[in-house]
This record gives C-alpha cells, sequence and structure tokens, in this order.
C-alpha cells in the first residue's frame, strides 16, 4: 500500500509508470512529474478505469474513499463510470457543463479502451492547449472563432500537426455533447477548413506513437539480416538521416566515457562543424549488440557482400516495405514523428528539438544552442528511446532471429 512519504518520493521517469495501492487502485506518474489517481476494474466481464484525479490535489485518503464508493457500486451491480456521468447530464438544469467538465467526462468513457500512455497523451494535450482557453466557459459560449483563435496560438509555435490533431480532439468533445444532449452544434468541425494545411511531400511518417510502436515489431518480426534490423532501430532512436546512419564508422562513436556520443564529422554531415548525437542507454544496447556482428568492421552497417563497403541504401527502406509500410512510412520518416511527438509532448522545447534534428540554426544564437542544450537533448532523446522501444524484444534477441 502506498504513503504519503512513498508518494511525495515518487519522481518522474523517462516513461510513465504505475505504483498500485488496494482494491484497483494505483498512481500513474507521467515523464512530466503528474501523480494522477486511476482505478482498475471490471464489469461485464470487461476491464475499465476510473480517473479520480491528481496528487496532491486528490489526496491518499481522499483517493481511497472514491474507491471505496465505486467498490460499493460494482457489488451494487452499478458501473462506477456510468454512475460518474450522471450528474453531468442533470448538469444543464442548474446550469450548463463547462468544456473542461464534458472534455473529462469523455476522456474518462474513452479510456478504458486506450493504453495508459495514449490516455496520458490526450488528456495532457488538452490541458495544456484547450483548458487554458476553452475550460472554464459553458458549451454554449464556445464560438468558432474562439475554436480557431486557440488553434492559431497552436500553428504560430510550429506545431500545424498538433493543431490538427486538438481539433480533432475538441471535436470528440462537442460530438460526444450534441450526443448526450448538452449542446446542439460542433463549433471545431467548422474550423476545419481554416486551418494550415500539413504538408505531406515524398517522406510519408507515421505521427502516432501506438502505430510507430506496431511498425517497428513488425519489421523486426520479417526475415530479414539481424544488421538491417538493428539499424532500423537505431535509426528510429537517433533521429539522425538515413545516409549518415548508414556510414556510421565505429571510429566515430565514444562510449567510454559516461555520457556517450557519436560524432558526425563535418564533412559527412553537410556541414560546417561535426554533429554530437548523444547516446542513450538504449542505442548504446544496439549499438552492441550490432559489435557480435560488425566489431572487426569499419562500419556498424556493413554492406553484406563487402564488409569495407556500408549497407545498402535501401536496405532499411526495403524491410519496412516487407512489413507493409510502403507509402506509409520511410526511413527519413523517423525524424518527422520525433519532432511532431516530442514537440507536442514538451513545447518549451522546441529549439532543443531542433538541434537534436541537426537542424541549422543561423549565427551566433545556433552556435550556443548546440552546446548549451546538450544535457536537454540527452534528457529528450532517452524518454524517446524509450518511448520507442517500449514492449519490444531485447536487441541481443534480434540477433536470434531469422536471416535471409
Amino acid at each position: 500500500m502506498l504513503t504519503n512519504l512513498a508518494i511525495e518520493a515518487l519522481k518522474a521517469g523517462p516513461k510513465p509508470y504505475k505504483r498500485a495501492d488496494r482494491d484497483g487502485l494505483y498512481l500513474y506518474v507521467t515523464p512530466t512529474g503528474s501523480k494522477l489517481w486511476r482505478m482498475k476494474f471490471r464489469f461485464a466481464g470487461k476491464e475499465q478505469r476510473l480517473s479520480f484525479g491528481g496528487y496532491p490535489e486528490v489526496s491518499l485518503a481522499d483517493a481511497r474513499a472514491k474507491c471505496r464508493t465505486a467498490r460499493q457500486q460494482l457489488r451494487d451491480k452499478v458501473n462506477p463510470a456510468m454512475a460518474k456521468r450522471a450528474p453531468m447530464v442533470d448538469a444543464p438544469s442548474s446550469g450548463q457543463p463547462t468544456f473542461e467538465q464534458l472534455a473529462r467526462e469523455w476522456h474518462a468513457r474513452k479510456a478504458p479502451a486506450w493504453d495508459d500512455r495514449h490516455a496520458w497523451d490526450v488528456i495532457n494535450s488538452l490541458e495544456r492547449d484547450a483548458f487554458p482557453a476553452l475550460g472554464a466557459l459553458p458549451l454554449a459560449a464556445i464560438t468558432p472563432p474562439l475554436v480557431l483563435t486557440v488553434l492559431r496560438a497552436i500553428e504560430a509555435r510550429g506545431a500545424i500537426e498538433t493543431a490538427h490533431r486538438i481539433r480533432q480532439r475538441v471535436s470528440a468533445v462537442f460530438v460526444y455533447g450534441i450526443s448526450s444532449g448538452l449542446c446542439m452544434s460542433d463549433p471545431a468541425a467548422i474550423v476545419k477548413g481554416a486551418l494550415a494545411p500539413v504538408i505531406k511531400g515524398r517522406q510519408p511518417a507515421i505521427i502516432d506513437l501506438d502505430q510507430l510502436r506496431e511498425m517497428l515489431s513488425r519489421a523486426e518480426a520479417e526475415r530479414c539480416h539481424p544488421v538491417t534490423k538493428l539499424a532500423l532501430r537505431l535509426l528510429a532512436m537517433t533521429v539522425v538521416r538515413p545516409g549518415e546512419l548508414r556510414g556510421a564508422l565505429w571510429k566515430e562513436l565514444d562510449l567510454e566515457n559516461g555520457a556517450p556520443v557519436w560524432r558526425l564529422p563535418a564533412e559527412r554531415m553537410k556541414m560546417s562543424e561535426a554533429h554530437i548525437v548523444p547516446l542513450v542507454p538504449q542505442a548504446v544496447a544496439v549499438i552492441e549488440a550490432v559489435r557480435a556482428l560488425s566489431g572487426r568492421c569499419p562500419y556498424l552497417f556493413p554492406n553484406g557482400r563487402s564488409a569495407h563497403k556500408p549497407m545498402s541504401e535501401n536496405a532499411v527502406n526495403y524491410l519496412l516495405h516487407r512489413a507493409g509500410y510502403h507509402g506509409h512510412h520511410v526511413p527519413h520518416g523517423f525524424r518527422s514523428a520525433f519532432s511532431s511527438i516530442m514537440n507536442e509532448r514538451h513545447p518549451a522545447d522546441a529549439d532543443t528539438i531542433e538541434v537534436a534534428l541537426a537542424h541549422k540554426i543561423p549565427g551566433v544564437r545556433g552556435r550556443y544552442l548546440r552546446s548549451a542544450f546538450n544535457g536537454r537533448r540527452r534528457e529528450l532523446l532517452t524518454e524517446w528511446a524509450g518511448l520507442l522501444v517500449d514492449g519490444l524484444m531485447p536487441p541481443t534477441k534480434l540477433l536470434e532471429g531469422p536471416r535471409r
């Protein structure tokens, strides 16, 4: 069982984690340090979850009291998730519910069908981008121009895809409200055509985290040389350009100090100076796995026919094709995925994310950012790698898989 002292001692990690209390009650700790009360239960043979709010606003004693109430409802053959929404349905008689109230109800209804990470991403994005401007307003007070103003602010920081995603989620809340008889229209649907378009060029990319993990899992289950599978995983975690990964040399790696790095020389980067890639623990694990195959070669990922040449420029792309992702994701797409997902999770770190992608920031400011953000880059890449490999097999297992 949890104690207040134990809860205070819980720290944010690179990925979300749970700490159980009792009777299905647990604390969900997010990478940003939020501590959210959740309860897992089964009703009619289906696993569901309740959200009770965050600690310390909801104390340990309060969370346990809410859990006991829900358990009593279960004993009375009442679904606590349905009972929780009853006051919301009655709300119009005493005043229309606010957008935040309705959004949290919608989220509570949908979350049981999602994994914890996606459920957190959805509510966190609304808390960050929608609730500050819309949360306290009654539904009837929210107009299309007001919604568009909120979305324009997101676009202004360069997060075009995030603006589209927030619009979809706000729209879903209003559709839920219309179905429940709490409002008559969806102002977020009307503004869809007014948003800046998401530019889809010749580099298709999957930018949904769950779909990315599924893609990696499917690709790693394909029959091909382990070197190609390990190259795919390292490419996804380091978000370098595919050509930079193919030409990776063992002599470019510094794994001996406490903060391992990969120094990409300026001539390979086609830049005026070298680019330093922080190698996080998950990336080092991939490198140590591939060492068993190519440790005596100059290249980390050598060509199948000549150890003194880099792997084919099409090897990783063909692997994605065989896994069924032709036209949906290319090797370069991991850079778009990293930018989209991490900008959504950490909007204040936009400059750091640009530096991690080796995008050129001109002038003295660019030189300052490349050096000043090294520590934060490592933190973001550690979180990113943890999100990607969650549920995947250890890299050493890829050595045992089927080859050509």
